[in-house]
């Protein structure tokens, strides 16, 4: 199918919004808003319209993912769905929630993103990001075989690296029947706490992962 050009005006702002990054930015170039706002000088939410493209798997970066930005500028990083073409901008309703019914989905999930656990505004490990707490959809492979959409809180990070992964309900449910009884009352007590300590060893055992191959030897030079 033949792209469209970004300034036709019988398509829509987000789909435009999307042919100008591809057209003009370029993936892996940065933009400002003021360049946004000159392209769509009559559009007056031009920035809800570009945003709106990462539910459809565009990644634009702004400096609260990437600190070598400045305030007012942003990075295509990485084109998403042809959201031009037709029946690739079409949204699931259910999406939509209402802020009593976030607000819950906060408290059910702890204030913490189920994927990664960071909370909201908690600095990425290395990073000077802090994380922001969304509503995220998955995908759940139900026990008898049907796929059904879920709620789940997650990050921003793990949200747009999430977006293609199917939940294996069943999959869960028939590894744990194989578990022996003892490993089931155990798995039982960290899903009512939703959460488990790790003895010491466990965690000198996650501390040597991620030691460089020279520092592994060493270990083992240690113990033997």
């Amino acid at each position: 199918m033949v792209m469209p050009a970004w300034d036709d005006a019988r398509l829509g702002t987000m789909k435009r919004a999307a042919l100008w990054l591809v057209q003009v930015v370029g993936e892996g170039h940065s933009f400002t808003k003021n360049q946004l706002r000159e392209a769509f000088p009559d559009v007056a939410q031009i920035d809800r319209r570009m945003r709106d493209l990462r539910d459809f798997g565009w990644k634009i970066d702004t400096n609260r993912e990437d600190v070598s930005l400045e305030p007012n500028e942003q990075r295509f990083a990485h084109r998403g769905a042809s959201v031009w073409e037709p029946g690739k901008a079409g949204r699931d309703r259910t999406v939509s929630i209402t802020s009593s019914q976030r607000h819950e989905l906060l408290l059910r999930d702890g204030h913490k993103c189920r994927s990664c656990g960071i909370g909201p505004g908690e600095k990425y490990a290395g990073t000077a990001v802090t994380s922001q707490l969304d509503v995220a959809r998955r995908s759940v492979r139900l026990p008898d075989g049907r796929r059904e959409s879920q709620m789940i809180i997650e990050c921003t990070r793990c949200r747009v690296g999430n977006r293609e992964l199917v939940a294996d309900l069943r999959e869960v449910l028939a590894r744990i029947a194989r578990l022996p009884t003892i490993e089931k009352e155990m798995l039982s007590a960290w899903i009512e706490q939703d959460g488990r300590t790790f003895s010491a060893v466990e965690e000198v055992w996650a501390a040597y992962r991620t030691l460089p191959a020279e520092a592994r030897e060493q270990v083992r030079g240690a113990l033997a």
